[in-house]
């Protein structure tokens, strides 16, 4: 079985954070060790939306905007890849068809973003429909989800369970554009719930809370169908 961990890059990347970088290092081996395929999904966070930003003003394509975000999701997986020294794959895979091929080697996988008009929540909410898993757990910048945007609204209230379609209401993008920022993006939404997924939504700043909703314990914001 595969277990797919999408790790924000508002969590280790805004900006980097060597010593969380390291805690999910050990994380992940500590995962690894319990005989668990495991496959990380790594955002690009602050520097992305830097990127993004020169790209605009550069008057680049949303495409060509995507692709600077691509590469910056890939250094970040890179950077935790090394850190992984010999229980990582040490290559960083570039599609869906790859991660899965190399994740049988027991090792541990840790990716960016793929293509254009995906975004990594996209990457590892189709991550997780092929490799036919029931649990995606995503590590944010907040305590899980919240009825609106808390960095908003002082009187946001936290979620234990919401289900797809009602997150889709709660959340304001609905559609892909470069330096989406939001706890899911619409597509990933889409998949998931098609796909019959639970996601579990954490604060990423403690490692540990990922543990705690592989071993299905109460924890951050679930997600079902």
């Amino acid at each position: 079985m595969v277990t797919v961990i999408r790790i924000g890059g508002s969590v280790v990347a805004s900006p980097e954070d060597p010593e969380l970088i390291s805690e999910y290092a050990d994380l992940l081996i500590k995962l690894k060790l319990k005989k668990r395929r495991i496959i990380a999904v790594v955002g690009g966070g602050k520097l992305a939306r830097q990127f993004i930003n020169v790209g605009k003003r550069l008057g680049l394509d949303e495409e060509s905007q995507d692709w600077l975000a691509i590469h910056v999701s890939r250094l970040h997986a890179l950077l935790l890849t090394l850190k992984l020294g010999k229980d990582g794959v040490g290559i960083v895979p570039t599609s869906i068809k790859e991660a899965l091929m190399i994740s049988r080697s027991n090792q541990v996988v840790v990716m960016g973003g793929i293509e254009p008009g995906m975004t990594t929540d996209t990457v590892a909410a189709r991550l997780t429909k092929e490799a036919s898993s029931k649990l995606l757990v995503k590590a944010t910048d907040q305590l899980g989800i919240y009825n609106k945007d808390p960095a908003r609204y002082p009187d946001a209230v936290k979620l234990e369970e919401v289900n797809y379609r009602e997150l889709a209401d709660i959340l304001e993008e609905n559609q892909h554009k470069a330096g989406i920022r939001q706890i899911l993006d619409p597509v990933a939404i889409e998949i998931l719930s098609e796909a019959k997924v639970k996601t579990v939504v954490v604060d990423g700043k403690d490692p540990q809370n990922i543990l705690m909703a592989i071993a299905g314990e109460q924890v951050g914001t679930t997600v079902t169908a």
